[in-house]
């Protein structure tokens, strides 16, 4: 079976060399941790509904994702809290996240593919940024299915002891809705502090 079949290719170089997707969801909300994973996919991986999770309904991610953890070599989900992402800002935060997934895989790769244009090195393995990358690699397509379908689930859990703030439908990101409820009933400790101060 080809290494790249419909949309996205499922290697970024073909020098033998063990690849893997990273790729976060969650940077722009007021509240929740960032999310990330780390998918290590077989050659020969295909699905055909693989794309960005942005592109994708709900019903499709989540119907990738058992599919994705089923066949990858390895994966792994990993956060950083809203607490570290007011410590740190957001971005490295975001690095932070994807080094613990990487960190958390069962087979260390050699080469990591990221999503976007920039990263905080991983002491031990290369890394290579791709802009729209999730739109373009399988592993990091895989990837951001697992981070997002993840996030979603644990801001649905944290939803129902906070149901002003409805995040069972906006996951956290500034609706107006969310916005309201902050004005309202202020901040949990689960909002980040460093963007309430700037969006309101």
């Amino acid at each position: 079976m080809s290494e790249e079949r419909g949309k996205l290719k499922n290697r970024f170089a073909g020098d033998g060399l063990s690849e893997c997707g990273c790729d976060e969801v969650g940077r722009g909300c007021l509240a929740g941790p960032v999310f990330a994973a780390a998918v290590i996919l077989p050659s020969d991986f295909y699905h055909p509904l693989l794309n960005d999770s942005k592109k994708l309904t709900e019903k499709q991610r989540y119907m990738l994702r058992p599919y994705i953890q089923e066949h990858a070599v390895a994966w792994s989900v990993a956060s950083a809290t809203a607490a570290e992402i007011d410590e740190v800002n957001i971005l490295h935060a975001s690095f932070l996240a994807m080094h613990r997934a990487v960190d958390n895989l069962s087979v260390m790769p050699e080469r990591l593919l990221i999503d976007g244009n920039r990263f905080d090195a991983h002491p031990k393995i290369p890394h290579v940024c791709l802009v729209h990358g999730d739109a373009l690699y399988a592993p990091i397509a895989a990837a951001s299915v697992l981070a997002k379908t993840c996030r979603d689930d644990y801001m649905k859990k944290l939803a129902a002891d906070y149901p002003a703030y409805n995040w069972v439908s906006n996951k956290g990101y500034p609706t107006e809705e969310h916005r309201a409820a902050v004005e309202i009933f202020g901040l949990t400790p689960h909002h980040r502090k460093t963007f309430c101060k700037s969006k309101f």
